[in-house]
């Protein structure tokens, strides 16, 4: 779930036959007609409507949300406990109280496609609900509203200091995610190294997920499998884990489910509800915020999980052993985990334009030497969208990842690599990292082979859908990981081999467990080992 135009061809995986059926929300713009809360009758503004239910039937709608200081929500289950009464040939209390709405049944409206909901946005900003109502209250309860406005003062500092620092944690997971920070500024906080729980809320941000949504890679990938196989999803339990905006969470109930628990512990889980709500899905959807590790699920088993909890080199951000964590507490023996595995792949590279653009350049800036602005740029994963034509040997895939079998321990791990190389370059410049992810349809298939391609996975049975991030597909938000070489360390043309090979280590680091270090080692029949280190932060 990794916050991530695009050239190419793609990669992903199954063909979207049926794409006008998942396409359900019409765009054609419709006059508006608003039924009465008392009566079938019907107006074509709120406005209209509210004066009409208070000369007639002395309910004060407008007056109703003021005292009881309701929000979207409250406003929501007013509105649809109002009209299952007179649905029901039941009175109106003129003196209502939150408790006579407080059951979440009543988010269900008993209107379909209810005008009055749609415009309770408008009706909130509207300057008849902002007027300030304290003049006309003072005289009751002036030492209570004073005693309010002193805590909203307070609640309101603590908000702007929290602000500050949330803009400052956007800005630093934006940035690392779409490739700018060049000084590799310090990760969110992590299970251990904590920093405020910078993580989670770098989530609660539209841009992150707008970025996410819009790599048709992932996000098509996702849609094309759920919808591709509805008879996996009809009438299952489905547990969608950092489900963000709700999107996944969505795509399975369309698809059938009876039933899915959307998890997240950013604030975007808010935005998650209200678009759940307004497409119609609240009674199918249930959203809990909070770590899976420690939230209480409304149920004790789910058929499927459903989680986009990858990111850079799959492993950077640590959010796998959520996943596995709800796995192992929630998944029933034959559930599925989507997607279900996943490859990551190295190769060495040598890009003399890049290094030029991105690493010489610093030699000489309008005739300066800058070579200041180069300190750690070894020391840090680069993310970067690197053409193919950089590759200057065979991609070796030196870790594959079952995720119904795989244990949180095996994440941190030292693999074989080797690659033979197909040019003879001046040197290496460095070494390129990626993975592949697979959804299968059955925990029962076998995890793909080392060396296929997504291409073949999908082919291979129908309903199987695969994506690359590697630079032989679309660019994907992700892009890969490019682990520089320093310019003394490469091999020279003269003895550089046909083959190379050595070891990869993944690990988190101590102070950060969300971030990661990465050692490789490259050696050859004629030349000693040599291990280069580097961190993802």
């Amino acid at each position: 779930m990794s916050a991530r135009s695009v050239s190419g061809s793609s990669s992903a995986t199954s063909d979207v036959s049926d794409e006008g059926e998942w396409l359900d929300v019409e765009n054609d713009e419709e006059s508006i007609t608003i039924i009465s809360l008392f009566d079938s009758q019907t107006f074509s503004s709120w406005t209209e409507m509210l004066d009409s239910c208070k000369q007639h039937h002395g309910f004060d709608f407008i007056a109703t949300i003021k005292s009881l200081q309701l929000d979207f929500h409250g406003a929501v289950k007013l509105v649809n406990y109002i009209r299952s009464r007179v649905r029901d040939q039941q009175p109106v209390a003129k003196n209502l109280t939150i408790a006579d709405f407080e059951d979440d049944a009543y988010f269900k409206p008993v209107l379909e496609n209810d005008a009055l909901i749609v415009s309770l946005d408008e009706i909130l900003d509207s300057d008849l609900v902002k007027t300030d109502t304290a003049a006309s209250q003072l005289d009751s309860s002036h030492e209570e509203l004073l005693a309010q406005k002193q805590a909203l003062e307070a609640e309101l500092e603590s908000v702007r200091s929290q602000f500050s620092n949330y803009r400052l944690a956007v800005q630093e997971t934006l940035d690392r995610r779409w490739g700018d920070d060049t000084e590799q500024s310090p990760a969110k906080g992590a299970a251990k190294g904590d920093r405020g729980n910078y993580y989670f809320e770098s989530y609660a941000y539209n841009d992150i997920h707008e970025t996410m949504l819009k790599d048709t890679v992932r996000t098509d990938a996702y849609r094309d499998f759920i919808y591709n196989n509805k008879h996996i999803f009809k009438g299952k339990v489905v547990l969608d884990i950092g489900c963000g905006s709700g999107i996944l969470s969505m795509f399975c109930a369309k698809a059938g489910a009876s039933r899915v628990i959307a998890v997240d512990n950013s604030d975007i889980i808010k935005k998650a509800t209200e678009n759940i709500f307004n497409n119609g899905l609240s009674d199918i959807i249930t959203c809990v915020k909070g770590a899976i590790e420690e939230v209480k699920l409304p149920v004790d088993e789910v058929d499927i999980i459903v989680s986009e909890w990858m990111g850079y080199c799959l492993l950077y951000e640590a959010m796998l052993p959520s996943v596995l964590y709800a796995r192992d507490r929630y998944l029933k023996p034959n559930g599925l985990l989507v997607p279900s595995s996943g490859t990551i792949w190295m190769a060495p590279i040598q890009d003399t334009e890049y290094m030029s653009e991105h690493i010489s350049y610093w030699r000489d800036v309008y005739g300066f030497d800058m070579k200041a602005m180069q300190e750690g740029i070894y020391d840090d994963v680069r993310v970067e969208a690197m053409p193919n034509s950089a590759l200057c040997g065979e991609p070796f895939p030196f870790k594959i990842l079952d995720l119904h079998t795989i244990k949180p321990e095996e994440l941190s791990f030292t693999a074989k690599w080797e690659s033979r190389l197909l040019r003879r370059p001046d040197g290496l410049d460095g070494f390129l990292i990626w993975f592949d992810n697979f959804f299968a349809t059955s925990r029962d298939e076998p995890v793909p082979e080392p060396m296929t391609t997504p291409e073949v996975f999908a082919k291979a049975k129908n309903g199987n859908v695969a994506f690359t991030t590697g630079p032989f597909g679309i660019v994907t938000h992700w892009k890969q990981g490019l682990l520089l070489l320093p310019p003394e360390n490469p091999p020279s043309k003269s003895v550089l081999p046909e083959t190379i090979s050595g070891q990869i280590t993944f690990a988190a680091l101590e102070e950060n467990a969300r971030a990661l270090r990465i050692d490789v080692t490259c050696s050859s029949e004629s030349q000693e080992g040599k291990k280069w280190s580097w961190k993802l932060e």
